[in-house]
């Protein structure tokens, strides 16, 4: 059985930032938020051996983006846009741009940029786990960085 105590911390401390690292890689915070609970349903259930691992935040976010991966796989023919439970996660207009920026980005740049620059690992730690070279992270990174530069400052020109 898993130690409620410890996971319950981990959980406080943890479902904030993975929902907006999920929902900057998916660009839908309803739906990442859904992810994101079941992840840690997912790590309740295997705590015993979760709760071990040198960053059990990374095998969470792992299996969240997993499941959104697949869904949008049985999806794909579908556009689902919701607003149903928009007030549970509260983001200001600038979060919601950067997160429609990213969503313009291909998803493996996307998932590049948000894992080192919002969940803050080190490039060889995102290079590790989206199994590609650091180079090629690097290189991710840049033009990914250039493109929202881009898009970002559009969006601001319009709003000004």
């Amino acid at each position: 059985m898993a130690d409620a105590p410890d996971f319950d911390g981990f959980y406080l401390a943890s479902r904030d930032r993975l929902v907006l690292q999920l929902a900057a890689l998916t660009g839908d915070p309803v739906e990442a938020l859904d992810h994101v609970q079941e992840a840690f349903v997912q790590a309740w259930l295997h705590w015993d051996r979760v709760g071990r691992y040198g960053d059990p935040q990374a095998w969470v976010r792992r299996v969240a983006y997993n499941r959104a991966v697949s869904r949008w796989r049985r999806a794909r023919r579908a556009i689902l846009s919701s607003d149903a439970g928009a007030d549970r996660i509260h983001l200001d207009p600038e979060q919601h741009e950067v997160i429609a920026a990213l969503g313009r980005l291909p998803p493996r740049q996307r998932e590049a940029i948000v894992l080192h620059h919002l969940a803050g690992y080190p490039v060889e730690e995102v290079a590790e786990q989206m199994s590609i070279s650091a180079g090629t992270v690097k290189s991710m990174l840049s033009r990914g960085r250039a493109r929202l530069a881009e898009l970002l400052t559009e969006w601001a020109a319009s709003n000004e």
